[in-house]
């Protein structure tokens, strides 16, 4: 990465406010009551995106289903997570799924969903838990209770909300034909963001996460979003302990534990080689610092094959994890676009390229020192022109033994290929033979426009995505998601990505 419709955050008036809770009372033969927050977290013109988050006061639940009314005439539910959703008229109940049935007293679940308006949009004005009216407060038990419900009613949705948080760790993958598929053959499309940092914070004095250590609270951020893939970008010298503090073991043991953070959760993580070594003194995106302190136009032939050496035999044998083999390749810029056959066989083969003056090391020479390891992890493989160009990626494509390559592409509305057209003719034809990965995708300024159209392509046609970037970097100059690290969706640009994800399911293509 080279450093529309407006969704506006909204306070839903009295029963928001400032945190505000509605109440909501109980009724019941066991100790019973229940509390409800409800926010719009995003609004837009017919459209908005809502949140209940809900606790039980009570005895515990083994199954739950919360109601409400909308106030207004027009609104609808159209998309919800973390409950099965079902509306009819302006009654909407949201039900427990199998996995997050268990609600202990003093227990919350949040529930979220997509909803359209016309003319207001008011919030509800009472929620009930499992027929009991949530007020805040609870009743004890007059009676020994009946019929007090131990498993969702009857009457709950069978049909799974569209997206759900991933149950257990992440799968394993590989690549089958055109599609990345799990060890029980469901096709998988990777979908969700960059955590970048660990590339630049070990060689400018800012730790190894320009933050602390990333911890469940800030995956659980992550979750809340929809997000099954975190692209991880690396420092090859802090890795292999040749430069930067902290480099060598310290920083390997922060990115595998991360990792392994990040898989128990159900989360893929994408490895990838951001900064590397070499000096590069080109007229085009020029970093002459030997060390890996700024982005090179390829790898290095003394130093990468090493890279990946150690960071294989580190996650051998966990396919739940990816790796990204070389950022953002443009030897065709180093050459000056003068010779696009000579940088496209630069990239595969390495070498002398022109221009460049270390020697390089191709995509078949990474594949090759992967493979030595015994590792079958996914590989993800470059194109040209910052990966934005994949138009000769197939004629150059590096022999894989075991099969897992995936097309890594990059897509900014500052690129080259910008169109539909464009993503048709020359994105297409690749996704249509092997899977086609966008590790980065973003724009330029605070809003949408232009990822929105690359998600809605790269879902028509089956290419997974990770937006640029989870990072509270303030979105003055475009690509940063996120306020905080608890997930608060920058305005507009975080806002718009965070609700397509809402939307998405991994296991649909």
């Amino acid at each position: 990465m080279k450093h529309r419709f407006a969704l506006v955050a909204v306070a839903v008036a009295g029963l928001i406010g400032a945190g505000t809770m509605a109440a909501v009372s109980t009724a019941s033969a066991a100790t019973t009551g229940c509390s409800a927050t409800y926010t719009v977290a995003s609004q837009w013109q017919g459209g908005f995106q809502g949140g209940i988050t809900v606790t039980n006061l009570g005895d515990a639940l083994t199954g739950w289903r919360l109601e409400f009314d909308f106030a207004g005439a027009g609104q609808q539910v159209s998309q919800g997570w973390n409950a099965a959703w079902t509306q009819s008229g302006a009654h909407v109940t949201a039900a427990s799924m199998s996995w997050n049935g268990g609600l202990a007293t003093g227990g919350s679940v949040s529930v979220g969903f997509i909803g359209s308006w016309s003319g207001s949009n008011p919030a509800p004005a009472s929620f009930t838990l499992n027929g009991v009216a949530c007020t805040g407060g609870t009743t004890g038990p007059t009676t020994p209770p009946t019929t007090e419900p131990t498993t969702p009613p009857t009457t709950e949705p069978t049909t799974p909300p569209t997206t759900t948080p991933a149950e257990g760790p992440a799968p394993a993958l590989k690549v089958n034909g055109n599609k990345l598929v799990t060890a029980a053959g469901q096709t998988y499309r990777l979908l969700g963001v960059n955590r970048a940092s660990a590339e630049f914070a070990c060689v400018q004095g800012k730790g190894i996460w320009d933050s602390p250590q990333p911890d469940q609270a800030t995956v659980d951020a992550m979750k809340a979003w929809n997000i099954h893939a975190v692209r991880i970008p690396l420092n090859e010298d802090c890795w292999l302990g040749t430069f930067g503090t902290p480099s060598g073991t310290e920083y390997q043991t922060a990115v595998k534990q991360y990792v392994d953070l990040l898989v128990s959760n159900g989360i893929n993580p994408i490895l990838d080689l951001h900064w590397t070594h070499g000096a590069y003194t080109g007229n085009i995106s020029a970093c002459p610092d030997v060390n890996a302190t700024c982005q090179k136009p390829m790898p290095s032939a003394e130093y990468t094959p090493r890279f990946w050496t150690s960071v294989a035999n580190t996650f051998k044998g966990n396919n739940a994890v990816l790796f990204d083999l070389f950022n953002e390749p443009y030897p065709d810029a180093a050459n000056n676009w003068s010779d696009m056959t000579a940088a496209w066989k630069c990239v595969r083969d390495g070498g002398t390229c022109t221009g460049i003056t270390y020697e390089v090391a191709g995509m078949q020479d990474l594949v090759d020192a992967v493979r030595a390891t015994g590792a079958t992890n996914v590989l993800l493989v470059a194109g040209l022109t910052w990966t934005n160009d994949l138009t000769q990626w197939l004629a150059y494509k590096p022999v894989d033994p075991a099969g897992n390559i995936v097309a890594s592409w990059h897509s900014y509305n500052f690129n080259a290929c910008v169109t539909v057209s464009c993503w048709d003719s020359q994105i297409g034809s690749v996704a249509a033979q092997v899977p086609v990965h966008a590790g980065e995708i973003g724009q330029d300024t605070c809003a949408h426009d232009y990822i929105d159209q690359v998600m809605a392509w790269a879902d028509a046609n089956g290419v997974g995505y990770t937006a640029w970037t989870w990072n509270p970097w303030g979105c003055t100059g475009g690509n940063v998601l996120i306020q905080d690290y608890t997930g608060t969706p920058t305005q507009t640009f975080g806002e718009g990505v965070k609700a397509h994800l809402l939307t998405v399911d991994p296991y649909r293509s």
